[in-house]
């Protein structure tokens, strides 16, 4: 509720002063300039500006400024490579570890104790597309999109789930999937949900949520005005998803569903395992409040961020490659043959629904964001300034226990994030991923492929529908030939 005005007003009734209620709070946080072009505007532009700063939490913010430009420049703790003891490797697995897990996985899905958590506020902007990045069609025979892609997959879980535990209907049997979207994608996440009847999933099984933003500051802290009667602000990072579950009070939300575990992950994945039981059997295994899927590093100057030990003894964190010292890029450890940082964080996490709890309070509190040197829109044109995010990582440093599992690229990684024609993590790249994965299910379900092109240069697509990682194909495939590209289903 917007406080009565204090302002002043001439002699025709047009308030020629601003609030002075809100002039002195902006006061307080250095932040008057705000009102500095309050006599150029209209009445229109300084109502729509007093709107403006009212709807900002000021002090909030103005501890966010402060406590993240203090902590910049500041010592940190050493790093030390993950002990071997916190990492599930491929090759140690055993089958009959495997398939425990993924039964106990399945047994926590159908009693309701696993929620999904998708990252997805961005914009397909680096793909050629204005819209969600959701809903970007990477050219599979089948022609969907990510979001397609991936409800194809809770539902296959849930079907998997149901038969694992004897339910009579896979409906008995659900994954709440909560997606956050930002400002500039939720209008049209939803309408697409809503156009594609939630691809299958019923609707009150899915929730959406905005991430926040946050002023885009100078070097000195200062507001960067937009216009003259907007503030510049920018989406709070992926790692606002935990501020938005508060805020919104969606944790609460998950604890009266039941939810105890939450398979956190970002959208721009053509391969990611939405539900995976096998790591939700080894976390709830594992006891631990936090844990990553990690992708082994492919080369020492790949530009990914890896997992390390802050400190001796300290817990768990990521440090992006730009804070790598090259020489600790390159280190080999001897007794492993891999390199000594070598676990890559590829944004597939598992969280205690306790720690998620845990986290938002701690990360409220002390108030620290990573700053990013801009270029921001302003009424002086484009100016160098900063933006305020965190990280989705930015979680394990609050870890009490955190626990690794490695997967292989080429079955659970396929980025989608710049345009064809990029030298990397390209729609086509992702797409021959998905296919080359999909080839390989099909032979060993004893079918066949037919190309024009070298084996698995093209392939076929199976629907997530038919299958989840490969398994139930043997009764599909066997002693058939399938051309490709083409698409299998039931």
């Amino acid at each position: 509720m917007r406080e009565p005005s204090s302002a002043g007003f001439d002699a025709n009734g047009v308030v020629s002063s601003p609030p002075q209620h809100l002039l002195e709070r902006l006061k307080d946080y250095g932040q008057e300039d705000a009102f500095g072009l309050w006599d150029e505007l209209s009445p229109e532009e300084r109502d729509l500006l007093v709107k403006e700063i009212e709807s900002l939490d000021l002090s909030r913010i103005d501890r966010i400024i402060r406590c993240s430009l203090r902590s910049q420049g500041l010592p940190a703790a050493a790093i030390e490579p993950v002990p071997e003891s916190n990492v599930s490797t491929v090759e140690e697995r055993t089958q009959e570890e495997r398939e425990r897990w993924w039964k106990m996985g399945l047994k926590a899905i159908s009693d309701g104790k696993l929620a999904v958590l998708l990252l997805s506020g961005g914009q397909g902007t680096r793909l050629g597309s204005t819209d969600p990045k959701g809903c970007f069609n990477i050219g599979l025979p089948s022609g969907k999109s990510l979001f397609q892609l991936q409800a194809e997959r809770i539902l296959c879980v849930q079907r998997l789930a149901s038969q694992a535990t004897n339910e009579s209907s896979a409906s008995s049997v659900q994954i709440h999937w909560y997606i956050m979207t930002s400002p500039f994608t939720d209008d049209a996440t939803r309408k697409f949900f809503e156009s594609h009847k939630f691809f299958g999933l019923e609707a009150d099984q899915v929730t959406f949520f905005q991430q926040g933003t946050i002023p885009c500051v100078s070097k000195d802290g200062r507001f960067i005005m937009e216009t003259p009667y907007r503030v510049a602000k920018a989406p709070d990072g992926n790692g606002g998803v935990y501020s938005a579950l508060k805020y919104s009070k969606l944790l609460e939300d998950m604890a009266s569903r039941g939810i105890k575990y939450i398979d956190c992950y970002g959208v721009d994945n053509a391969l990611v395992r939405v539900a995976d039981p096998a790591f939700l059997g080894y976390f709830i295994d594992k006891g631990v409040a936090a844990a990553a899927k990690v992708v082994r590093k492919a080369y020492p100057q790949e530009k990914v961020g890896v997992f390390v030990r802050r400190g001796k003894g300290g817990p768990l964190t990521v440090v992006e490659y730009s804070e790598l010292d090259t020489s600790l890029a390159s280190a080999v450890n001897q007794g492993t043959g891999r390199l000594r940082f070598c676990w890559s964080n590829v944004c597939l996490h598992m969280f205690t629904l306790d720690f998620l709890n845990q986290v938002a309070n701690g990360l409220e509190k002390d108030s620290i964001y990573h700053l990013a040197e801009k270029k921001i829109p302003s009424i002086h044109g484009f100016t160098m300034g900063l933006k305020l995010e965190q990280f989705i990582f930015d979680a394990f440093p609050y870890a009490p226990s955190t626990a690794l599992f490695e997967v292989l690229r080429e079955e659970e990684f396929a980025p989608v994030k710049n345009a064809n024609g990029s030298n990397f993590d390209t729609p086509d790249s992702a797409r021959l991923l998905v296919l080359r994965l999909h080839s390989r299910w099909v032979v060993a379900a004893g079918g066949f492929l037919t190309h024009s092109v070298p084996l698995y240069a093209t392939g076929v697509e199976v629907s997530p529908l038919c299958s989840y990682a490969g398994e139930n194909l043997e009764p599909i495939c066997r002693g058939r030939t399938f051309h490709a590209p083409s698409e299998i289903t039931f």
